[in-house]
Order: C-alpha cells, then structure tokens, then sequence
C-alpha cells in the first residue's frame, strides 16, 4: 500500500505537469524520473515552443536526468508520465535502460485528441523500402570505417 501511495504521488506531478503545460500553451504530457523515491528530473512537451520535435516529455525528462546524475545509464530509475510513451518516447526509455514505466492516459486516450501514434508503430514494422520515408543506403564501405574504429579502440565506453 505505501508503495501503491508513492506511485500515486509521482503520477500526479506528472499529470499536474502535463495540465499545467496546456495553461501555458503547451502539449498536454509530463514526466518525472524518480530515484531513490525522489523526483530527479521533470519534463513537458515542449515541441511547439521549442520548435524541435524530438522535444517530447519523456525525452526532455531522461536528457535532465541524465546530465544531473552525469550517467546514461538511468536503470535504477523509474519514470512517470502522465500518458503512455510514443514510439520515440518508448525507445529512449529503452537506450536510457529505465526498466519501469508507470503512465496515466493510454496511446488509445491520446488518439481521441488527434495524438494518434499508430501509424508510427505501423511504419516502425515495414522494411525500409516500404516505408513512407523514403530510405536508401550509401557508401556503406566508407561509412564501415567508424565502426571498424570503434571495435578496435580501447578507450570505449560500451551503452
């Protein structure tokens, strides 16, 4: 039950965030990244007011917490965000390997207020050459050198 309490708080700065962001002329969406039963970082949307689309809530929460603790690595974190990450939202979780999610409103909710994902989630399935986008591979060759670099330096830091 005091877990379930706790949850509950995160949730709601998380939703308080989000509402407050439409006040003031922002997307309806907030996050917060929670260590330690402590709120670490807090992000909106910010996609119109910063005129970047990758400036969704979720990222610009993990980008916070990720400079405050001075690590990529946010694995003993959890996040909250007041609807259920996109696609972009999702995979940044992932790299940033945050193995909790808890969320209020669901991709479904999000799509009766025209923030339809599932076109994303459709065009992340189909190969390349069918996508919209169109995509074509060049100078794979050239462009092997890096990663030929990468495998033999042994000053890497692996993520």
């Amino acid at each position: 039950m005091e877990e379930d309490c706790k949850n509950k708080k995160f949730m709601r700065e998380a939703i308080r965030l989000s509402c407050e962001n439409v006040e003031n002329g922002g997307g309806p969406f907030g996050a917060v990244i929670v260590k330690d039963d402590k709120i670490i970082a807090t992000g909106v949307n910010s996609v119109t007011r910063d005129n970047d689309p990758t400036a969704h809530a979720e990222i610009n929460a993990i980008r916070k917490a990720s400079s405050l603790l001075g690590d990529f690595n946010l694995s003993d974190c959890v996040i909250f965000s007041s609807c259920e990450p996109c696609p972009m939202c999702l995979a940044a979780i992932y790299w940033a390997r945050i193995p909790r999610i808890c969320y209020g409103n669901s991709k479904q909710d999000a799509a009766r207020i025209n923030f339809d994902d599932a076109f994303f989630y459709d065009e992340l399935m189909r190969l390349p050459d069918q996508r919209m986008v169109e995509t074509s591979q060049l100078l794979s060759d050239e462009a092997g050198k890096a990663f030929d670099l990468w495998m033999a330096y042994d000053g890497k830091t692996a993520y």
